[in-house]
């Protein structure tokens, strides 16, 4: 007798890299860190409409966790239910993830958003790719490839040009909130990575989402939210007369197609790629941002903007390279620190052989 595998098992699980009927791991792999990367660059703009809608970026925030949280943690009760027993030693570490190395990364980045074009908030937020590196290099004294220096000469030289510093065009708030979202992106994987070796990748989600989510609670006002809030129509270009949608529509992409499923997503591609492949790629994210706000938000950069986030970007994809671990940096915080628990088909099967 053949047990059949629940819908989302598939989803969740990672499939026979030798099957003769899938594509090879590699191609894989960057379809879905590809697919990731346009998802979660996308994203921004969405989160950038959502804000001029008149949600506040903490308002903003607490959906976003919440709904993170909630996917996660239903799929954790269909697929592992073992996942919501977490030792007890853990629970500093997961309260510091949930707190720093989420609440405050999802709040800064919707604050930087709101006050700079979202291709730059999201190139400020991949600094922490630079400070993670550089972080391992000083205090946990971990090799990094000489190319590192180089990497740090190419982003601060594209940054000052990015930023125009001669004419002052970017907004100095919004820029220390990115730079806020870098500290806190770097410490979730800082962190994350050398504390943290058994808990599966979606526990880790669901305790830092549902942390997050009690952290902001208190700020939020999300006992003023009405009904009306949900279903007002929001114009999806810059005019009026465009194009609308219910908010609660574009909160739903926000928490799913815009969070959750770049999530699932990236941990797809790790298991494929190696680190150099997946860092690299995620950086992609980056240019999606900046081609996706530009098409619907006509976020228009000058011309000596463009080559300075080129430089950048080309010193973040350099730095993903540089350190020997294999942690990769990515926004959307896919971070293996431990294995998925559910069991392949073939192994279902034979305990159902067993059993019989």
């Amino acid at each position: 007798m053949t047990i059949p595998a629940h819908p989302l098992r598939w989803c969740c699980a990672s499939l026979p890299l030798d099957s003769p009927t899938e594509p090879p791991p590699a191609i894989m792999g960057y379809f879905y860190a590809l697919l990731a990367a346009l998802l979660f660059g996308a994203n921004g703009s969405v989160s950038k409409v959502i804000i001029q809608a008149g949600f506040s970026a903490i308002e903003l925030t607490q959906m976003r966790v919440l709904g993170a949280a909630v996917i996660s943690g239903l799929i954790l009760l269909v697929l592992d239910r073992r996942s919501f027993r977490l030792p007890l030693r853990q629970w500093p570490v997961i309260i510091v993830l949930g707190v720093v190395g989420v609440a405050m990364l999802q709040a800064t980045y919707a604050f930087a958003i709101a006050l700079l074009p979202v291709g730059i908030a999201l190139l400020l937020e991949y600094l922490a790719v630079l400070i993670v590196a550089l972080f391992a290099y000083f205090f946990f004294k971990e090799k990094v490839h000489s190319r590192l220096w180089i990497a740090i000469g190419f982003v601060i030289a594209g940054l000052i040009v990015v930023a125009e510093i001669w004419a002052s065009t970017l907004n100095p708030t919004g820029v220390l909130w990115g730079l806020g979202a870098a500290v806190s992106l770097a410490t979730y994987f800082l962190v994350g990575e050398k504390q943290l070796q058994t808990i599966s990748p979606l526990a880790l989600s669901f305790w830092t989402m549902s942390i997050a989510t009690l952290f902001w609670a208190p700020f939020s006002g999300w006992w003023n939210f009405t009904v009306d809030m949900f279903t007002v129509a929001v114009p999806l270009g810059d005019s009026p007369s465009d194009i609308s949608a219910p908010l609660w529509t574009l909160l739903l992409w926000n928490m799913t197609l815009g969070s959750f499923a770049p999530f699932l997503l990236s941990l797809n591609a790790l298991k494929r790629l190696s680190a150099t492949a997946a860092g690299i790629t995620a950086t992609s994210e980056i240019a999606f941002a900046f081609i996706a706000a530009w098409l619907w938000l006509n976020e228009a950069l000058s011309l000596a903007q463009i080559v300075g986030a080129s430089i950048v970007l080309l010193g973040i994809v350099i730095a993903q390279s540089a350190r020997t671990s294999d942690v990769v940096v990515q926004a959307d915080l896919a971070l293996e620190t431990g294995p998925i628990f559910l069991p392949d088909l073939e192994d279902l099967e034979d305990l159902e052989e067993e059993k019989r």
